[in-house]
């Protein structure tokens, strides 16, 4: 299944947040692409065009992105069912911590470097956009020598904590 939307432009980030919004309420759109598998977390594209990508996002108990960034692509997240928890990195201290539950969401810009992660009691599910359409992301680690480190992967790869990672 994939959605019919077309844009003609990149959205900004309230135009994100109302998009992921929308397609949250319609369960139609996405519920067939939910996939709560408990080894890994599962994400289906739900459409792609030149100006917006899409996805819905099963979660499981211990399902974790790492630190990473979204490249030059601003994003929005609603959490549909279950609760996410977001870290931001920050330099000097613990990183900031944030959970959501359903009904709710939030957006972030293209220098955004956060983790997301399952907040444990049962399944989650979310909606995400980026635009411009994803195609590569930062996947960040913290050295045993202090080091930040930046691997920048392909978007259709797994995000996951890197070998060596901020907690």
């Amino acid at each position: 299944m994939s959605l019919r939307l077309a844009f003609d432009h990149d959205l900004d980030l309230p135009a994100l947040s109302r998009l992921v919004t929308g397609i949250a309420a319609d369960r139609a759109a996405w519920s067939e692409l939910v996939n709560l598998d408990i080894e890994h977390r599962h994400y289906a594209q739900l459409c792609r065009d030149d100006h917006v990508d899409m996805w819905v996002i099963s979660w499981m108990n211990g399902h974790d992105t790492g630190f990473h960034d979204h490249d030059l692509s601003s994003g929005a997240v609603a959490v549909v069912e279950g609760e996410l928890v977001e870290e931001r990195l920050t330099i000097g201290g613990p990183p900031r911590r944030r959970a959501y539950g359903p009904g709710t969401s939030f957006e972030f810009d293209a220098s955004h470097v956060h983790r997301m992660h399952q907040a444990g009691g049962g399944p989650a599910i979310s909606i995400h956009a980026y635009s411009p359409p994803l195609w590569r992301m930062g996947a960040y680690a913290i050295e045993s020598d202090g080091a930040l480190r930046r691997t920048s992967i392909s978007y259709a790869e797994e995000l996951r904590p890197a070998d060596i990672d901020a907690a």
